[in-house]
């Protein structure tokens, strides 16, 4: 009878203390006290109220987290989160904090809570490192899943590279990327502008945790950021992507003069398709034609450095039609001509200027995202680094006014061409591209 008494007692001694249930769950919190979890940064308060962890904000204190002890590499995260007044808050995962980063400084990825009109709750942005990596521009159809003056359930996965996030049921993002495999999980109350901001609440409940025998979730179509260079997932295969440049060959283009790849002035090294200074190889196009299509591609320049990405070609030859600038505008003299800005980073060349954030443009030396849409009914877009910056329609009378006044208006068809190359412009400047994709729509 001892002996059955004590199994008993050991067994839920154990449970008690790993918090486990029998489905694989594992709670984080046991809703009476902070056992487990620790505090980094700032001074807002956080406390344990009637089962929930409970932050209040304080006026002249950094970013602060409540952060669990343990870290976790594969996980699935699931809670429920209230605001009591709106403001921005987020909860980190696979973070880090290191006396030789920053001072201890938290960073590493946070799923966003964003109350506000820009709606990018459940958005991945990067803590105190690279920002945005995961804008919920990105997939609108997400954008009203956020309830006010109610809680949301938040869920969050990550397997290998692979992170999703859903907020009320929703999918909002899917992140690829291998920066930081395994960190804590931390709970944000974020640091506030002013003292009548002070004393605001945000409370988190039922936070539970499963890292054994996990299942990734089928893709939901939703758009992918994938960080790994060259890589192309199966979500994107799935989506119809294919990799124009894999890393390794420049195979899929030819010279703009020829059916060759230039011998000179482009190279393929480490991964990067090269434009080198000099202008020797000039530029190229795919060896293949697309009609309406989304592009995706990743491009660094160099100081004062000028390229491009054109597309609508093939009215006019395969160097004349629609262009994404790729440009240093800080240091290239281009930047200040044409007309307010239109020749500037990711503008429709000479046409429409690009609506950009400073913080969503990344300079020399620095990696930014680009992508281009053509639709079918010929709309297009250009986005930068998870922003559309750019949208307009070929053929619109809009479109034709903008042509009529810009170095292009004697170019019978500007920009019309139903099929065409994508072509990557050579302007003697080094600048450097990876995981170029793209899809047929």
């Amino acid at each position: 009878m001892n002996r059955i008494l004590f199994f008993f007692l050991a067994v839920f001694f154990l449970n008690g203390c790993n918090n486990a249930t029998d489905d694989g769950w594992t709670d984080l919190f046991n809703g009476k006290d902070l056992t487990g979890w620790k505090q980094l940064n700032g001074e807002a308060i956080y406390e344990a109220i009637d089962g929930e962890i409970v932050g209040t904000t304080v006026a002249n204190t950094p970013n602060s987290f409540l952060c669990t002890e343990e870290e976790f590499s594969d996980f699935v995260l699931e809670l429920e989160m209230f605001l009591e007044e709106d403001f921005n808050s987020g909860m980190q995962f696979r973070s880090q904090s290191l006396p030789d980063y920053m001072n201890g400084r938290v960073h590493g990825y946070q799923c966003e809570v964003d109350p506000s009109d820009r709606a990018w709750s459940a958005g991945i942005y990067d803590e105190a490192r690279r920002g945005w990596l995961y804008p919920v521009d990105l997939n609108p159809d997400a954008k009203p899943a956020f309830k006010h003056d109610e809680w949301n359930n938040y869920r969050i996965e990550c397997i290998g590279p692979s992170i999703k996030t859903w907020l009320n049921g929703i999918p909002v993002a899917h992140l690829i990327d291998d920066m930081t495999p395994r960190g804590f999980i931390a709970l944000q109350v974020h640091s506030i502008r002013d003292e009548s901001m002070a004393g605001r609440r945000i409370k988190w409940r039922n936070i539970r945790i499963k890292t054994e025998n996990l299942q990734p979730s089928p893709d939901e179509g939703i758009y992918v950021v994938n960080m790994l260079p060259n890589n192309l997932s199966e979500a994107e295969k799935e989506q119809g992507f294919k990799l124009l440049f894999d890393g390794t060959s420049a195979d899929n283009f030819k010279s703009v003069g020829s059916d060759e790849f230039p011998e000179e002035g482009w190279q393929v090294k480490d991964g990067l398709l090269t434009v080198l200074p000099g202008g020797k190889g000039g530029s190229i196009i795919t060896k293949e034609e697309f009609g309406p299509f989304e592009l995706k591609f990743d491009f660094m320049f160099t100081e004062g450095a000028n390229s491009g990405i054109k597309y609508g070609l093939g009215n006019n030859g395969p160097s004349l039609g629609l262009e994404y600038q790729i440009l240093d505008d800080e240091n290239h003299p281009d930047a200040k001509n044409g007309i307010e800005g239109n020749r500037t980073l990711a503008s429709l060349y000479d046409l429409i200027p690009a609506n950009r954030e400073g913080r969503f443009v990344n300079g020399p030396g620095q990696w930014n995202r680009g992508r281009i849409i053509l639709y079918p009914d010929n709309r297009a877009e250009h986005w930068l680094n998870g922003r559309k910056v750019v949208e307009f329609t070929r053929g619109s009378d809009e479109f034709k006014k903008l042509v009529a006044g810009s170095k292009f208006a004697e170019t019978e068809g500007f920009g019309m061409a139903e099929r065409g190359p994508i072509h990557i412009q050579d302007h003697n400047d080094e600048v450097h591209f990876k995981s170029i994709k793209i899809r047929e729509l």
